[in-house]
């Protein structure tokens, strides 16, 4: 078959792309930039089409002439309202294939599992009504319904194997008590390339044996070798686990929220549809799915994680990224913006000295005390210049590593179509338990699509051992609102020397 997959960088879609080729299927990929399947094994074997599901004029050659689609795109990770991009998305999905000439005739759908009692989170719900959209509006289609997917680089399996591995003793909230129906990856592709020849087949929950989330951890704790206790409370509070989990895990909140508020009701699979549909399917033990799964991440041959798929911010919008791979946190903040990169290259270079931080200036000023009381630097060596920066000299508690700006001509050798970009990055000399890293890099424009430039941070943090890993943690809470700060006090100065500019070139012309 002709097979288009909308969602093909991420996590489920990044994974059924290689599958199809393999028996034997042409592929078509949606993508809202093509560099995103650059550098993946099967960039050079599928047919991509660049769009935006939000974007309706460019939906059409997609869905044109193929013999099924599936849908495997989300906006959780969008800033606003993500349910009112959901159902655009699916709602323009759905018109693009009444306009088109030969339109699939089978959508594919996976969505998620709705409580057996009680409201669904906002997410679940979310997911429910994107189903309901692409079958009132669709001529066929097939809504698998998945509860946590357990598989190497999945956010359900990473938030509990990093709590059961760092957690010895747990005091946890009501909800882990809550019966779900997890399923493993595998069993999960098997149920998407067997609807091929199955064809629309309406709801079909999906999934192996129903667990609680307390059981769930103590499989993962049992095939790692650990003893745990673990000891719920009558408490519920979804909202306050959700940030608990973010804390512990790699699992940002915006990403933890959701998961954890799905949870909080039964999530509980009625398979007798999937066995009727799908004989041929036979799910998995639980702890085979987590034996399976660790042995992928141990020998680091993760396919797909639920990190990869690439996001991009609106204008003035923060997307963030919190990872924790090959024994290196991240923290990775990006800014849309309309300002030019040489402004935006120019404010990063005053970070630091009589310029200070961007905002937040007596947290960096007490950081600088408590590193100069243990002994470190502190803030008392300042900056040689308070606008020009040089690669290897000191700067307060930093080494300055790289400089790339804008026009550097021996990047512009090496990258001669890609003008714009920039690079500061910043070592630090503080006393601190292990080897940190504070960086910019400028982005002009991603593909030429959005217009913006976008500004990224990152903060890399590699510790040494278990000291390392609590000091992370411990300065999180902190992270959260000094980082975004400083990029919203980046963009103001760079948009000040922007209106500078500007105003001493209307002087110059006239």
């Amino acid at each position: 078959m002709r097979v288009l997959v909308t969602g093909a960088t991420g996590y489920i879609g990044g994974r059924l792309v290689p599958r199809l080729l393999a028996a034997g299927h042409a592929v078509r990929v949606f993508v809202r930039a093509f560099d995103t399947v650059k550098g993946r094994p099967w960039e050079d074997d599928v047919e991509v089409v660049r769009g935006d599901l939000l974007d309706p004029a460019t939906i059409g050659p997609a869905v044109e002439g193929v013999d099924a689609a599936y849908y495997l795109v989300h906006s959780m990770y969008a800033s606003g309202d993500f349910r009112a991009a959901d159902r655009a998305a699916a709602e323009n999905f759905c018109a693009a294939c009444a306009a088109a000439e030969n339109p699939p005739p089978h959508v594919i759908y996976l969505g998620g599992l709705q409580p057996s009692g009680g409201a669904a989170s906002e997410h679940l719900s979310s997911r429910a009504e994107v189903g309901a959209v692409l079958a009132e509006g669709l001529p066929g289609v097939t809504e698998f319904r998945a509860g946590p997917i357990i598989g190497s680089g999945s956010a359900s399996f990473e938030m509990v194997r990093y709590l059961t591995e760092r957690l010895p003793v747990m005091v946890t909230p009501r909800w882990v008590k809550t019966a779900v129906t997890p399923v493993a990856v595998r069993d999960v592709m098997a149920y998407m390339l067997g609807a091929l020849s199955v064809g629309p087949s309406g709801v079909v929950d999906i999934g192996g044996e129903t667990l609680t989330f307390k059981q769930m951890m103590q499989g993962v704790a049992a095939e790692r070798g650990l003893w745990r206790v673990i000891l719920p409370t009558p408490v519920m509070a979804p909202w306050f686990a959700a940030r608990w989990v973010g804390l512990v895990t790699p699992i940002p909140n915006s990403l933890a929220v959701p998961l954890v508020e799905g949870m909080s009701q039964p999530l509980i699979a009625d398979l007798d549809r999937a066995r009727a549909l799908f004989p041929g399917v036979r799910p998995i033990a639980y702890r085979e799915a987590v034996r399976l799964a660790l042995a992928k991440t141990e020998k680091k041959e993760i396919e797909t994680r639920w990190s990869g798929a690439p996001t991009r911010p609106g204008k003035g919008d923060i997307e963030c990224v919190m990872e924790d791979r090959e024994g290196v946190f991240r923290d990775q903040r990006t800014l849309a913006t309309d300002l030019p990169p040489e402004c935006l290259f120019a404010a990063v270079c005053r970070i630091g000295g009589p310029h200070g931080y961007h905002g937040w200036g007596w947290a960096w000023r007490m950081r600088g005390w408590m590193d100069a009381l243990t002994g470190g630097p502190g803030l008392r060596r300042g900056r040689r210049d308070a606008e020009r920066i040089l690669e290897g000299e000191a700067l307060d508690f930093w080494r300055v590593e790289t400089v790339e700006s804008p026009a550097d001509t021996h990047r512009l050798k090496e990258h001669p179509h890609d003008p714009g970009r920039a690079l500061l990055r910043l070592r630090a000399e503080m006393r601190v338990p292990g080897k940190a890293w504070l960086q910019w890099e400028i982005l002009p424009g991603r593909d030429g699509q959005d217009g913006w430039t976008h500004l990224r941070q990152t903060a890399l943090f590699e510790p040494h051992g278990l000291p390392g890993t609590l000091y992370w943690y411990a300065m999180l809470p902190a992270h959260g609102f000094i980082f975004p700060g400083m990029l919203r006090g980046i963009e103001r100065q760079a948009r000040e020397l922007y209106e500078v500019q500007l105003t001493e070139s209307e002087a110059q012309a006239a």
